[in-house]
């Protein structure tokens, strides 16, 4: 019996064990080992790209290298020619100055000379007329020294000319004008490079050379050999400017062989009437000029001479006054004339059109016509630089061309 309640209840509960056990354990599924591909980190421009179905092959970040230096060249550059532009502001101010100092040399030197003259020879008629002793020797040593200071001050006048001292500073003062309107043109509206800043800086020290400021060891020459024309350009720069925009640009840029022809012939004009008669005057005001630079002080040599000896016989004091008066005459007309400043007009007159020639030379002779500037546009310069319209420029040329040509290339000078 005992074996008999025993035997149930431990296969109850044997049953119930393996109950429990089936639900404990739960088969085990086998291991999947799934490899997820990396997302390749991408920035912003381009996951914009790609999703405007666009691919690019080149990381953004060379183009930002690119930019950055670029955008640092052009603002170099800038900067540069805005250094050039305050130099050249400052040298205009500096030519004005000067050049109204030595306007007003010409007029109180003149003054002076001439009153010291006249003041002389004054006393040498007065000494002339009935002076004795004492008063007679203070009469002719007053004279004597007042003809020789008149003779170093002339000597000093006419070495430095400030007649022509002064329109020299005045041609500086507005060739740098035109060079600083040019600059601020170019920044303006302009894409500068650093052959830019180089041209400008040879143009700036081409001017310099051309029109010196100082007076001892730079002062131009007075008195040359030979009259030539004034040379404020580079003369190893291409005269030929560049064109600011190139919107619109023709194949032949403007240019046709009409147009060739027609200033070669202007060029013809220019040489043969232009420059060959501001030459010839230019060398006529220059003889002039010397031979009163040398009257001057010699005729005041001779009245201090004549004065010393007065007293001593009739034709000292007739010499002493005589030589006087032709002496203030002589520098009344040298310098109260201005002939330095004409000499000076003449010789930048004489630049004017030697740089317009050789402006119209250099374009012609670049044969490719997109490096030329614009046709048009060139024509219409080299007219209104002679003061002229369109259709006077073309019917000039076209008498040119039949040897009829009865008049100056220029209507402006």
């Amino acid at each position: 019996m005992a074996s008999a309640l025993l035997l149930p209840s431990a296969s109850s509960s044997s049953c119930c064990s393996r109950k429990i056990h089936a639900a404990i354990q739960v088969p085990r599924l086998p291991k999947l080992s799934l490899s997820v591909p990396k997302i390749p980190k991408r920035n912003l421009g381009e996951e914009l790209n790609i999703r405007d179905g666009f691919i690019n092959t080149t990381p953004v970040e060379k183009f930002n290298v690119i930019d950055d230096r670029s955008h640092s060249s052009s603002s170099n550059v800038t900067t540069q020619l805005y250094a050039i532009l305050e130099a050249v502001a400052d040298r205009v101010e500096m030519h004005a100055n000067i050049g109204e100092q030595r306007d007003n040399w010409n007029t109180l030197l003149l003054n002076s000379i001439n009153m010291i003259i006249l003041t002389a020879a004054t006393m040498a008629g007065v000494a002339a007329t009935g002076g004795i002793g004492m008063p007679l020797l203070a009469l002719k040593l007053s004279s004597t020294l007042l003809y020789s200071a008149a003779t170093g001050m002339l000597l000093i006048m006419n070495k430095i000319q400030p007649s022509q001292l002064a329109e020299e500073q005045r041609n500086a003062t507005r060739l740098f004008k035109q060079l600083q309107s040019q600059l601020q043109t170019m920044l303006a509206i302009g894409t500068p490079t650093q052959e830019d800043v180089k041209e400008v800086m040879e143009k700036v020290l081409a001017l310099d050379k051309a029109y010196p400021l100082p007076l001892l060891g730079a002062m131009l020459e007075k008195f040359p050999t030979k009259f030539e024309p004034a040379i404020w350009w580079p003369k190893n720069q291409v005269l030929q400017k560049k064109n600011f925009s190139h919107e619109g640009k023709q194949c032949n840029n403007g240019w046709n062989e009409e147009l060739e022809v027609e200033l070669r012939e202007i060029i013809k004009v220019v040489e043969r009437k232009d420059i060959e008669d501001y030459v010839r005057l230019g060398n006529l005001a220059l003889k002039i000029n010397k031979t009163l630079a040398i009257s001057g002080p010699l005729l005041t040599g001779i009245a201090a001479f004549g004065s010393a000896f007065i007293g001593n016989g009739s034709w000292a004091p007739i010499v002493a006054v005589a030589a006087g008066a032709l002496a203030s005459t002589a520098n009344a007309f040298e310098h109260g004339g201005q002939v330095g400043l004409v000499i000076e007009l003449y010789r930048n007159c004489g630049g004017f059109f030697q740089l317009l020639q050789e402006s119209i030379e250099a374009t012609l002779e670049e044969k490719d016509l997109g490096k030329r500037e614009n046709g048009e546009l060139f024509e219409m310069k080299v007219a209104m630089k002679l003061g002229r319209s369109l259709s006077q420029l073309r019917e000039l040329a076209r008498k040119s061309a039949s040897s009829r040509v009865d008049e100056f290339a220029s209507k402006l000078f």
